[in-house]
């Protein structure tokens, strides 16, 4: 590695090279960006919002809540999907792609600053395994260029011992309009603004905090420049009022380490590499490198903010404690450094290479989410009300069908979304005559291997209306 005092501009080659690799990598593997059922209603509200010219402040899709107050935090990626859709499952996972594509260049390059390309690599290559699970045609994956880039601006600015970059707010804007995490972004400048202040010299520490808070108090007002103003920052935090289900819903619940893999690799490396080479931290950047560890262990859906974000705090103090200061000159830079025009050049010959090939691009959605046959058959028998499984509610909403329950909990709410889980589980049939009897559901529509079947099988006045490899609906007897 390389200090900050001997690590230059490298010129853009390697993050340009890394960004391409993992484009391709993702437009190979595309069907994988196409497993969860939840871009079906973000491309249905998407949709939605271009024909009225309006964001959604009431439920569209389901019976259960029909009107209730919802906002889209997610309101913009809703509609780029919508928009992208429009050349069939490419034009989704082409977007997704460029965007993880962008976070890892851009990732790549903040690191190559302070770390050798062999480094880089292998770092770019470790944070791409951890967070490719979580890899899918949803929100999420459009905001981590923006995660990574406004760290980069926060942490370029302690080193500096200086205040962040008023541009760097828009970075943060454009995040509350894609993505409802942005408030991630706001928890970060409190750590990074103690880095600096340790930095700086005593004098300057009062005027540079004052300079710190007046930048958090424009970014907590840049979060709200959406088309729903304040009520987006009440938007972005109902999902942590969710209670039980964040530790019952996959992507919320905590990791399992029952089996050795990547993130339990990654965590033993830190630690191991630490205290082989007797590493140290300063102490807002250990408290930083904690809080992400304490998100990762506490929710699989932070493990791709860990593989992200832990590699940058560590690169300048870590760099500084291995190499020399002497290895070369300041201004150092690669031999192989392009100017930014060329660079900028390449980066839109990709994105339009990319976006040309896309009619020769074939992609199907995951099977086991689109119930096809079973909701013809419970159209065609007259069903209204129907009970549907959790993963079946996009593609519902994707056929125009009102749905009993769909992705977005915080809709729902706790106790209603624990029913249905608990239900599904076949451990409650309590929780299942809840949710029959309080919404009049007239038919069901489940997955073929869930316990919920065996239930609605045995429970009195209803029949098995159809079964498939996918679905199975069971309908009122007297119906």
């Amino acid at each position: 590695m390389e200090s900050s005092e001997t690590a230059g501009s490298k010129g853009g080659v390697l993050p340009l090279l890394i960004g391409c690799g993992v484009l391709v990598f993702l437009l190979v593997t595309g069907e994988a960006l196409l497993q969860d059922s939840d871009i079906f209603w973000q491309i249905e509200t998407g949709r939605w919002i271009l024909a009225h010219g309006a964001v959604p402040t009431a439920d569209l899709f389901s019976f259960t809540k029909a009107g209730a107050p919802w906002l889209s935090s997610s309101w913009l990626a809703q509609v780029i999907f919508a928009l992208a859709m429009q050349a069939g499952w490419a034009g989704p996972v082409i977007v997704t792609a460029l965007a993880a594509a962008a976070a890892f260049a851009l990732f790549a390059a903040y690191l190559e600053r302070h770390a050798s390309a062999l480094l880089t690599t292998a770092l770019t290559l470790l944070a791409l395994a951890l967070t490719v699970p979580h890899l899918l045609a949803r929100p999420h994956v459009l905001a981590l260029p923006l995660l990574v880039a406004w760290f980069i601006g926060l942490i370029d600015a302690a080193d500096r011992k200086a205040a962040p970059r008023w541009p760097l707010l828009i970075v943060i804007a454009l995040w509350a309009n894609i993505h409802g995490g942005f408030g991630l972004g706001l928890v970060l400048i409190g750590p990074t603004a103690l880095e600096a202040l340790r930095q700086a010299a005593p004098a300057q520490r009062l005027l540079l905090a004052s300079r710190w808070a007046a930048f958090g108090v424009a970014a907590l007002v840049a979060c709200c420049v959406t088309p729903y103003g304040w009520n987006t920052l009440i938007a972005a935090s109902k999902i942590l009022s969710l209670g039980e289900v964040l530790t019952t819903v996959a992507e919320w619940s905590p990791p399992d380490f029952g089996r050795f893999g990547p993130f339990e690799a990654s965590i033993l490396a830190l630690f191991g590499v630490a205290l082989w080479r007797g590493l140290t931290l300063p102490w807002p950047r250990l408290l930083l490198v904690l809080g992400l560890l304490h998100m990762a262990l506490g929710h699989i859906r932070s493990i791709e903010t860990f593989a992200l974000l832990v590699p940058m705090v560590l690169a300048r103090p870590w760099a500084e404690q291995l190499a020399p200061r002497s290895v070369a000159p300041p201004d150092a830079r690669s031999e192989f450094a392009l100017p930014g025009w060329a660079v900028a050049t390449a980066v839109v010959t990709v994105i339009a290479a990319t976006i040309a090939v896309a009619p020769r691009l074939n992609y199907r959605f995951v099977a086991t989410q689109i119930p096809e046959q079973a909701l013809a058959a419970a159209q065609q028998h007259g069903a209204k009300r129907i009970l549907n499984a959790y993963e079946f509610g996009g593609y519902l909403i994707s056929r125009h069908v009102p749905v009993f329950i769909d992705g977005r909990a915080e809709l729902y709410g706790e106790a209603m979304v624990m029913d249905m889980f608990r239900a599904a589980a076949g451990h409650d049939a309590g929780a299942l005559d809840r949710l029959v009897d309080n919404y009049n559901v007239d038919a069901t529509l489940l997955p073929a291997h869930q316990p919920i079947v065996g239930l609605m099988d045995r429970r009195p006045g209803w029949r098995r209306l159809h079964a498939d490899d996918i679905a199975v609906v069971h309908v009122r007897a007297d119906s």
